[in-house]
């Protein structure tokens, strides 16, 4: 038996000048049971349909609703008005239906499933940030400390030239669009760094932690020395308290991930890096809005001719913001029972049924 390619159904048909109904009939219910069949599977399964299935009943969709324009326009039959406008009334309804699932699973993931995950590896969070601000304090106050070792970190021709130029012209030689690019992919790159390299038993992402607190702290040493402490902190609070914030919860995310393999409970190692790993997934896709919204702090306003004042408010505003995100939203949701895994379904709230009151027998004269 011949079998005939699907074809994409035409974006408009030329009808003849007249047709009896039951050509336009004959003509086209082939589609009109088609997405019929399409509607009456998807509602008897209560499965979604495949993307071809979606595709094919998108376009069955627009097509009957030309019909039913058509039969509206050209023919008086009430019947068949009738059933073409309940197909294209189901299917705009499971279609909207789709697009309201898509957005409230969206909304659902950045507020429950992306707190719990939060709140979940606070712990790891903590670590990695101790791995960060001790090194960047404790080498910071050394160089402030010790003129022998600001000396071998940075000869004083390189520092007057760090601290009186390059510091600040760092800001602003870019333009604020350009410069926000760059270190958005930066940052994102130093975050993935620190969470990718958490499977490896948690190891490398205390070094990226470490070497980049390092760094910082020698920027602070250096500029603190020269004289410019304020100057420093002016122009890394607006973007940095942000951006560190994020690198931290990064680098969490990663040390949550290698503690999975070095300490999996109860579990087979293999279930507990595929729990850690949905978790820190779910964390680091969220991450890179962080990152985005400390980018373009960085880019448009840590450089800005403002008072330190405005500028150092917003970046605290935006800090607060995503601290109050997580430690709000992320209790409630872990006890909900939600453990941060990206893809996780919400758990329904249980129900209490109300005890049956208790049966009271009429008293009876004794006697």
């Amino acid at each position: 038996m011949a079998v005939r390619a699907r074809q994409r159904p035409r974006p408009f048909r030329i009808y003849p000048a007249i047709m009896t109904i039951d050509g336009f009939i004959r003509m086209h219910e082939h589609e009109w049971e088609e997405l019929r069949d399409l509607l009456r599977r998807a509602s008897r399964d209560g499965r979604s349909l495949s993307p071809d299935e979606l595709e094919r009943l998108t376009a069955l969709y627009q097509r009957v609703g030309t019909h039913l324009s058509l039969a509206r326009a050209r023919y008086a039959d009430p019947g068949l008005v009738t059933e073409l406008s309940s197909l294209v009334g189901q299917a705009s309804s499971l279609l909207h239906g789709r697009r309201v699932a898509s957005w409230r699973q969206a909304a659902r993931f950045f507020t429950q499933t992306v707190p719990a995950a939060l709140w979940l590896a606070r712990p790891a969070i903590a670590v990695s940030t101790l791995l960060f601000v001790v090194p960047a304090a404790a080498f910071g106050l050394w160089l402030t400390q010790s003129p022998e070792a600001l000396q071998a970190f940075a000869p004083e021709e390189l520092r007057e030239i760090y601290v009186e130029e390059q510091f600040a012209d760092y800001y602003t030689d870019l333009p604020s669009t350009q410069f926000g690019a760059v270190v958005t992919t930066n940052n994102i790159q130093v975050a993935i760094a620190a969470f990718g390299a958490g499977a490896l038993l948690a190891l490398p992402s205390a070094y990226v932690l470490v070497l980049n607190g390092l760094s910082v702290g020698g920027a602070w040493g250096m500029m603190a020395a020269g004289g410019e402490q304020l100057q420093f902190w002016t122009l890394i609070l607006p973007h940095g308290l942000l951006e560190l914030t994020a690198i931290f919860v990064a680098g969490g995310a990663g040390i949550h991930l290698g503690w999975a393999l070095i300490d999996p409970g109860d579990r087979p190692r293999s279930v507990a890096l595929r729990e850690a790993g949905r978790r820190a997934v779910s964390i680091v896709i969220a991450l890179i809005a962080a990152f985005t919204v400390a980018g373009l702090i960085e880019g448009f306003v840590t450089g800005a001719e403002w008072p330190a004042w405005v500028r150092v408010g917003i970046g605290a505003v935006a800090w607060l913001a995503f601290v109050l995100y997580a430690v709000v939203l992320g209790p409630r949701a872990a006890k909900a029972g939600l453990t941060g895994a990206i893809g996780e379904e919400p758990i329904a709230p249980r129900r209490q049924r109300p005890e049956p009151a208790a049966s009271v027998r009429p008293a009876t004269a004794a006697g």
